[in-house]
């Protein structure tokens, strides 16, 4: 079972390395045309807003509940009834995302004002930051058909997954960002307003997404045409299960969201430092943490038709073991070396020392959080996969009220900073409130071997940091080399920390089989891919 989660975990990660590389030459290309101003600050939240609908809609509450729905359809084997279900979810939720995005499009100054309500203020009485409000409101008619198609990107990703086909929706997001960087290439340099020619590049990245996908779901047989089902059985249950969920599986999102209507009363830049941090804590996420939730998922749902809990409490185990020992490496490396991160990836153009600093300090906040943001997309599954969508909303409500008190306390004290801290802290309250649950139902608790192999892990991060703080020269040499000696010196200070992390790991005592969950050894015969489905 491991080997198998192990090599599909491999296969997402290898694909998603490939999409974040090239999204963060995406982010690179954006920093160097627009820096960290207005222009700037108005993008990222044309972008952002049709995102965040994105996980409520697509690959957020809809995935976690629709995936486990489908593999207790296709586990019965009735390949007919499988695309039946299937055709009246995409019916379904393709005429709601209709409204929506026609809604969105329509009425983008309405949404503006509601998560931009600073610059609203501004405009209503003519302040400095009116204009903000006023491409704003254009850059969203731009960039909100972008809900439509990767909302049905999402659904063909989920089947592909469900049908062990994990390549292929790993690798579609590459599409988005080769999209944005040829606009911002091509187009943008030639329009009075740059920005406008990124929001274009959303447009485009979201449409090739979507046509990219179908012929793998052609290739299948799962091509089916959507149909109206709000009755349907197998989407009652799906919406369900999902109602709760839009709001259980997305409160991280909802805590940034709420940051950018705080940040747009603040200074301007605060959105785009916060968005480059982020964007760096995203690479890591979404390559080790939403990889491992990605794949443990579907494999969770069927030890849940099968009702192997043991099985199942050995699948939670080996999401929680990976994602603490690639997970605690990546939040040390970028706390110790964001500022170098920042200055090699971002600091050209009209991107300055200035907007190196100042992100800097958002994306050490939110990298102490980094651990606990992982073990969410771990452990939230635990609750999906067993159809428990009821249960992660109560823990995210207190998570989200969680955040608005830090939000109102460090943000007072730390502007845009304290966003970043209190959004770290309530991922912390979730991910605490995640496990507990678990470990009260009886689902899943930390083993003895685990948590000596979480001590050993500790003890190899505090000698990497070591080693870090050591060979890191100081800021003032980084300033003064070129590009090339900043990312040779970038280089190789991530490859002795990497390389010093494994040694001490490997010199402590840790091996392959401990990344197995206990009871791998013998595995059943299903599980051995020897026989069953595959």
């Amino acid at each position: 079972m491991s080997k198998r989660l192990l090599r599909s975990g491999m296969i997402v990660s290898t694909m998603t390395l490939v999409s974040r590389v090239l999204g963060l030459v995406r982010d690179v290309v954006v920093a160097n045309l627009m820096g960290a101003g207005a222009a700037a600050d108005v993008f990222f939240f044309a972008n952002k807003i049709p995102n965040f609908l994105r996980r409520l809609f697509a690959e957020g509450a809809f995935s976690q509940a629709f995936v486990p729905v489908l593999t207790e359809s296709h586990a019965a084997g009735d390949i007919d009834q499988t695309r039946q279900l299937i055709a009246r979810a995409s019916g379904t939720l393709g005429g709601i995302v209709t409204v929506v995005t026609l809604l969105g499009i329509l009425c983008s100054g309405v949404v503006t004002a509601l998560f931009g309500a600073g610059w609203f203020i501004d405009w209503l009485h003519g302040g400095p930051a009116a204009p903000k409000f006023e491409l704003a409101s254009l850059l969203l008619k731009i960039t909100f058909p972008y809900l439509w198609f990767i909302t049905f990107v999402a659904l063909s990703g989920a089947i592909l997954n469900t049908l062990g086909k994990f390549a292929v929706s790993s690798f579609t997001p590459v599409f988005l960002n080769v999209a944005i960087i040829g606009c911002a290439w091509l187009l943008a340099p030639n329009l009075a307003q740059p920005e406008i020619g990124l929001a274009i590049g959303v447009f485009l990245g979201g449409l090739i997404q979507f046509l990219f996908q179908l012929p793998f779901l052609y290739k299948e047989g799962m091509l089916v045409k959507p149909k109206w089902g709000w009755r349907d059985p197998g989407v009652v249950k799906i919406r369900t299960l999902m109602i709760p969920a839009l709001f259980g599986v997305s409160v991280s999102q909802i805590n940034l969201l709420f940051d950018t209507f705080i940040a747009s009363f603040l200074v301007t830049g605060s959105i785009s430092w916060l968005y480059y941090s982020d964007r760096l804590l995203e690479f890591p996420l979404g390559l080790f943490g939403i990889a491992i939730a990605t794949v443990i998922l579907p494999a969770l749902s069927r030890k849940h038709v099968d009702q192997s809990r043991e099985h199942f409490a050995h699948t939670m185990d080996w999401g929680v073991r990976m994602v603490l020992l690639l997970g605690l490496p990546a939040m040390l490396g970028l706390m110790v070396l964001a500022k170098p991160m920042l200055m090699v990836l971002f600091m050209r153009g009209e991107f300055s020392p200035a907007d190196v600093e100042q992100a800097s300090l958002s994306l050490l906040a939110y990298a102490s959080g980094l651990l606990n943001f992982m073990l969410i997309k771990v452990l939230a599954p635990g609750y999906y996969a067993r159809q428990d969508t009821k249960t992660p909303v109560r823990y995210g409500i207190i998570a989200m009220i969680s955040n608005m008190v830090f939000n109102a306390i460090f943000a007072y004290f730390y502007g845009y900073v304290g966003l970043a801290m209190a959004t770290a802290l309530s991922a912390l309250v979730n991910a605490a409130l995640l496990y507990r649950g678990l470990h009260r139902a009886g689902v899943y608790q930390l083993t003895a071997t685990t948590l000596w192999f979480v001590a050993r892990l500790v003890v190899a991060g505090a000698v990497m940091v070591a080693v870090l703080l050591w060979f890191c020269p100081p800021m003032s040499q980084w300033l003064a080399w070129s590009l090339l000696e900043r990312v040779l010196w970038l280089a190789a200070t991530i490859g002795l920390g990497a390389g010093s992390y494994m040694a001490m790991v490997l010199l402590l005592g840790v091996r392959l089989h401990h990344l197995k969950a206990e009871g791998d050894a013998a595995p059943s015969l299903d599980e051995s891919g020897e026989s069953g489905r595959t």
